[in-house]
């Protein structure tokens, strides 16, 4: 498969170089295996979001949860010394799953909860106070008058010495 040339994007932004390996990442992902375990993502309200897995078979102990370089990583591993078992039919996958989710900037992961074989991942994003909007006063002809006007006393001032 072809990647994308992001390469007129980046000439009119900055800081968005990710976004090409994160595109090139999901449109790689054909295996079938990425649609393994189900999830949802919520928005709750402008800066909190849920992530929810579907963990039927899982419990906390065969669970795994880290971030590094803005990236979540969920890992699951059930214990195989589990007894054998012999089933008629199994829709129930048990399988060993590894879901990775790209963190925005500035989005912190704040707490998870299991519950009723759903694990509930809550995230929040805090943007520093030095990155909110902030107005940037232009000096206006006022203080270019005052200026000039203290440079010509002072002028006057020297002469008069």
């Amino acid at each position: 498969m072809n990647s994308i040339d992001l390469t007129p994007l980046y000439r009119n932004s900055v800081g968005y170089d990710r976004l090409g390996s994160m595109l090139d990442n999901a449109l790689r992902g054909s295996d079938h295996s990425v649609n393994y375990p189900p999830y949802d993502i919520e928005m709750l309200d402008e800066d909190r979001y849920t992530i929810t897995l579907a963990l039927a078979g899982f419990g906390r102990e065969d669970l795994d949860i880290n971030v590094e370089n803005s990236v979540l990583c969920i890992r699951g591993q059930r214990d195989t010394a589990q007894q054998e078992r012999r089933f008629l039919h199994q829709g129930i996958a048990y399988r060993p799953f590894e879901r990775r989710f790209n963190l925005a900037e500035y989005v912190e992961v704040t707490g998870a909860e299991f519950r009723e074989g759903l694990l509930t991942i809550s995230l929040k994003r805090e943007i520093p106070e030095a990155m909110k909007p902030r107005t940037i006063p232009i000096d206006g002809q006022d203080s270019v008058l005052e200026h000039d006007a203290d440079s010509a006393n002072e002028g006057d001032s020297r002469e008069a010495a």
